[in-house]
């Protein structure tokens, strides 16, 4: 590593446009002791090495030609717990060793921002799959979180630390941005709301996000793919929100208003991707036509919700065979230069009986007893296997 001391030093002053002069000046030392180092004839002594760093604006590690190693253990880290893919798993088995994989990796990197917000997410995830989230309906059939059992919940305890840590400590202002929205969701779940609006407060508004600035950005090809994308990921927040919107007031479930108005958010789909082809999207549409099967069902339209459920397998063999870890280009004319790789993965139609109906509220129970005693449950089923 020595044998490389000098090498550094000497890319670090051409980086900065120094003179041998100058650097010898600043540390106290010889033009001629400069020169020897970056001929590697010499080593500066060990209480010149702080110097020699500050003066080049980097860590000491830097100077050794440690970050490198640094950095690729790290990444190894984060791809290793990506590798899990927790958020798409219906299961908790991933939780103890996830968990211990990034406590390992902060026992050798202590407070490194990228592992700290990886940590807190994953603490996040896991303190729904280990506790849950507890709703209830209030006498008015508005929605309302168990604050009480939440603030239990020792995942997301730990989690909101580490969170308020970042936002408070981190560099980065991209995992800034990603500790605020898990601390605006577990501040909302611990009834700290005025906490949560606060932080929610310091994000942009939606006239500002990234997307649009970026189609306002660009013109031509590029502009027309920004547009694209802001498209799709527009449509996939508004279907979100529209069905926790739905999901907030009990009421609304007296009447076909949420089939009605999820069979829009589905339609607004095949409005942008006019031609079927939804790439990563197909995603969406998986989960709408699941929960969708859930109210049909409910509401008396048997035939209708199992077709839905149709809907929903179609969907997910199109996103496997797009899930090869190749680039692919959607197709649809207002999204035709938009680019997306999928991770191979080919168990998404095995588990949509698990998956079913993806949002749970409001009670379903009533529901999954009498849709899975139709034997075309069982047959579909048996094709989401095959």
């Amino acid at each position: 590593m020595q044998l490389n001391l000098g090498t550094t030093i000497r890319k670090l002053r051409y980086r900065d446009g120094r003179t041998q002069e100058a650097l010898a000046d600043a540390l106290g030392v010889t033009s001629q002791a400069v020169s020897r180092w970056e001929a590697n004839g010499s080593y500066p002594d060990m209480e010149s090495i702080p110097a020699i760093a500050n003066y080049f604006g980097i860590t000491i590690d830097e100077l050794f030609g440690y970050q490198n190693n640094r950095d690729n253990k790290i990444d190894q880290i984060i791809r290793q717990i990506d590798s899990y893919s927790i958020k798409s798993r219906s299961d908790d088995q991933w939780v103890d060793e996830c968990l211990l994989i990034l406590r390992e990796g902060l026992a050798e990197f202590p407070k490194n921002e990228r592992l700290m917000i990886t940590l807190a997410d994953t603490l996040s995830e896991a303190g729904w799959r280990r506790h849950h989230e507890w709703l209830y309906y209030d006498d008015e059939g508005f929605i309302q979180h168990n604050y009480d059992k939440h603030k239990k919940n020792e995942y997301w305890s730990e989690s909101v630390k580490i969170c308020e840590y970042l936002v408070h400590n981190a560099s980065d202002s991209t995992i800034v941005t990603k500790a605020i929205k898990i601390l605006v969701l577990l501040y909302r779940n611990f009834g700290e709301t005025e906490k949560a609006i606060t932080y929610a407060m310091k994000m942009p508004s939606i006239k500002n996000c990234r997307e649009l600035f970026l189609a306002a950005a660009s013109d031509g090809k590029e502009e027309a793919r920004y547009i694209g994308e802001f498209l799709l990921k527009s449509a996939s927040q508004f279907s979100e929100q529209l069905i926790y919107g739905l999901i907030a007031n009990r009421n609304h479930y007296e009447s076909d208003l949420p089939i009605e108005k999820i069979k829009g958010a589905i339609s607004l789909f095949y409005l942008i991707c006019d031609d079927g082809n939804m790439g990563l999207y197909h995603g969406d549409l998986i989960k709408m036509y699941l929960y969708l099967s859930r109210l049909q069902w409910e509401r008396g339209y048997h035939d209708e919700a199992f077709d839905s459920l149709e809907s929903a397998l179609n969907h997910a063999k199109s996103l496997e065979e797009l899930c090869d870890g190749k680039e692919h280009t959607l197709t649809a004319p207002l999204v035709s230069f938009v680019k997306y790789k999928a991770g191979v993965r080919k168990d998404i139609a095995k588990s949509l009986p698990d998956d079913w109906p993806f949002w749970c509220n409001p009670d379903y129970s009533a529901v999954e007893k009498g849709i899975k005693a139709d034997p075309r449950w069982n047959e579909w089923v048996e094709r989401t296997q095959a």
